[in-house]
């Protein structure tokens, strides 16, 4: 068994690899033209407003595209979250460990408090960041009205942040998490879904009712979907539970109110 898995280790990190120097190998194929993009560029710069030097080049390969690239999930669950913190209309907004960008966001219009173990050094209006330990939060119980934690409780137990190894850690993190939300509080939660399974130690993949049953006290006002083909076919909104386990590594966005 730990011989399959040293191997199958092995393999990944050849593959890898042999990924990294394809990718050094086009740039090096490519660079001719880049430096030939500079002396056409040099030539033209007959204003000399900025200082143009071989010594300052820095090449940007990859980048020609139609159309630009971003990461599905954390552009479509981060956009969909605002938009619910807007809808719910809270004095306060609580968020743990979630993106960085949505709380600097959501903080134009709503306060917000960030908690994270890794506090962040942030310097903004409307914006507390502090540090909470997800797995013994801080807050009295049944306290909170608008929570959010988001892409975050995947990793937990799995090492990768420099936390304890736990196989039950995400269950203790989403425990804290339904303990300090109130009751007719809401709670946005943001999870990989699709078929259930750990990629360690990255996260884990739940199916829509493993994340439903971690969740007892709540109910789902709304469930949304961003697909395997999400750069297609965008956010599917009120999806259903057979769309989100068809997914490989889909995101599933719940909005759950506290009973």
């Amino acid at each position: 068994m730990y011989g399959r898995l040293f191997v199958h280790i092995c393999m990944f990190e050849f593959l890898r690899t042999i990924k990294r120097t394809i990718y050094k190998i086009k740039g090096y194929l490519l660079f001719p033209f880049i430096a030939r993009s500079f002396f056409v560029f040099f030539l033209k710069n007959k204003s000399k407003r900025f200082k143009v030097s071989p010594l300052d080049i820095m090449p940007c390969l990859f980048e020609n595209i139609p159309y630009t690239r971003f990461d599905t999930h954390y552009v479509y669950h981060t956009a969909w979250a605002a938009r619910k913190v807007k809808e719910i209309n809270a004095q306060l907004h609580i968020d743990i460990s979630s993106s960085l960008y949505f709380s600097s966001i959501v903080s134009a219009f709503v306060p917000v408090k960030f908690y994270d173990y890794r506090p962040a050094k942030l310097n903004l209006s409307n914006l507390v960041s502090e540090h909470a330990d997800l797995l013994k939060l801080q807050f009295p119980s049944n306290s909170i009205d608008s929570l959010s934690c988001m892409h975050t409780v995947e990793h937990v137990g799995l090492g990768r942040y420099g936390d304890p190894l736990d196989p039950n850690g995400d269950l203790k993190a989403v425990a804290e998490l339904s303990r300090v939300t109130k009751k007719g509080g809401n709670l946005l939660f943001v999870v990989p879904i699709g078929k259930p399974k750990i990629e360690f130690n990255a996260h884990r993949i739940y199916s829509y009712n493993m994340v439903k049953e971690m969740f007892p006290d709540f109910s789902i006002k709304e469930f949304s979907l961003i697909p395997d083909d999400a750069l297609s076919k965008g956010m599917q909104y009120n999806a259903t539970e057979e769309m989100a386990n068809k997914q490989n590594y889909g995101c599933g966005c719940f909005w759950f109110i506290k009973n």
